[in-house]
């Protein structure tokens, strides 16, 4: 009777256990881990539809579960500094525990794995653009002239300025994009902002500091850039408009600017037919400058 019982607590301790999955979610990154002799998979394809089953048997079983990307250069690299054999499974299962903590992951919650690899790229992307974000403006330095750290004073303007955007903009939920020209191609971040029941916004976190930091950035170093923001609510027609970077602030574009962005191919240069239902328009005024905030001079 007591060894049931022993048994029963610890099933019931294995639903306490929330668990990580490193997935390869594309055919070269599965090759590249078929060089290792302990990796049992030969098809990428029979390997995702396992991943798939497991998720979905830890789920019916109230187990969490997170998935992580698994990058096979990163792992060879892990286990190049920490001395572990890359052909153990063992090692795999301590660089999947690293990536919990330090990559990006996207919990299961029942979504077919075609829907979840998707949103975990985008998640990869957004923090490897965060991060190098981070560190081109970290490496902008102090001001020659005041000892000012630029940086954190173009974070300090970037976020004023979307705290700004935010509060001058109609009802409804916003989608902005901001794009900066950088070394050695644009940035871009994205970032939505919905909208609840009572009317007050709801931000993710993670999105508001990369995109503040990408916009940061382009404050910093007075690189080419802009931001577009997109306005939707019920009943109401869709407004889109936006703003150039100049300096250390934003200059608006007027209607037929922000017309001739959405409504022209960038390729061949020809008009394209304008959404309908969509008001391409200039910005509303973002209001007085604030004392302080910003690197002056």
């Amino acid at each position: 009777m007591a060894h049931t019982d022993h048994q029963t607590m610890r099933r019931v301790l294995r639903r306490e256990i929330a668990g990580t999955i490193g997935l390869l979610t594309d055919e070269h990154d599965f090759r590249a881990m078929r060089r290792y002799r302990t990796f049992a998979f030969d098809s990428h394809q029979t390997y995702l539809q396992q991943v798939e089953a497991l998720l979905k048997t830890r789920a019916s079983q109230g187990s969490h579960t997170t998935v992580a990307l698994f990058d096979p250069q990163e792992y060879a690299e892990y286990c190049a500094k920490t001395g572990l054999d890359p052909d153990v499974p063992s090692s795999r299962t301590r660089f999947t525990a690293e990536l919990a903590t330090t990559g990006p992951t996207v919990p299961y919650q029942g979504q077919p794995l075609s829907d979840l690899v998707p949103v975990l790229v985008d998640e990869a992307v957004r923090q490897a653009t965060w991060e190098y974000a981070s560190t081109l403006l970290a490496r902008v330095g102090a001001c020659a002239s005041c000892g000012e750290d630029i940086g954190r004073a173009a974070f300090t303007r970037a976020s004023d300025l979307l705290v700004r955007i935010l509060d001058t903009a109609g009802p409804g939920n916003r989608h902005l994009v901001c794009s900066v020209s950088a070394t050695p191609e644009t940035l871009l971040a994205v970032l939505h902002a919905d909208a609840d029941d009572n009317g007050a916004l709801q931000l993710d976190e993670a999105e508001a500091l990369e995109f503040t930091t990408v916009l940061a950035l382009g404050i910093a170093t007075r690189s080419p850039g802009g931001l577009v923001m997109r306005t939707s609510a019920p009943g109401t027609t869709d407004r889109i408009y936006g703003w150039r970077l100049r300096g250390e602030g934003l200059s608006p574009l007027t209607a037929g600017e922000v017309f001739d962005a959405y409504c022209t191919d960038i390729e061949s240069g020809d008009l394209i037919s304008p959404e309908s239902d969509v008001d391409y328009c200039a910005p509303p005024d973002l209001g007085d400058e604030p004392e302080t905030g910003g690197h002056h001079h």
